[in-house]
């Protein structure tokens, strides 16, 4: 594995209560996804796919928006943000995972299928930005709905 998907799959393991054991058994098992807390490391807030898709093309008009997953099966986008940002978070139709939740997430290195990374986590720790995430719904939203 390269060094940089290395770091990356080292810090997603940081969350886990025992990271070492974590990403060893994640490594044995073939990379298939895993459960991790947040509230930890990181919070989550998993939004519709067809809002959650339009968001991150606003979001990538800038560089590094930080980790985001779609999850096919679910129909979901989930933004992976600064903990504590599920504790104030107000939004309609946007799930908030803070800490006491729990988020599948797959390998940074594994195939794209039914969960996936859109943006993989590039291990510095790098988080998708609050204020900037919600501009970016309210943007990809007003498009949405056809508004100027």
């Amino acid at each position: 594995m390269p060094p940089a998907e290395r770091t990356a799959a080292q810090w997603l393991a940081q969350a886990a209560p025992d990271p070492y054991t974590f990403l060893r058994d994640w490594e044995r098992t073939g990379r298939r996804p895993a459960v991790l807390p947040t509230g930890c490391r990181w919070d989550a807030l998993l939004t519709p796919a067809t809002l959650g898709n339009p968001t991150l093309d606003a979001l990538a008009r800038l560089p590094g928006p930080g980790p985001v997953l779609l999850d096919r099966t679910a129909g979901t986008v989930t933004f992976l943000v600064p903990t504590g940002t599920a504790d104030s978070w107000i939004g309609s139709g946007i799930r908030a995972l803070g800490h006491g939740s729990r988020l599948a997430v797959p390998h940074p290195d594994a195939p794209g299928h039914g969960l996936t990374w859109l943006v993989p986590p590039d291990g510095t720790g790098r988080l998708v930005d609050p204020r900037r995430l919600e501009l970016a719904l309210h943007d990809a939203a007003a498009r949405l709905t056809g508004l100027p």
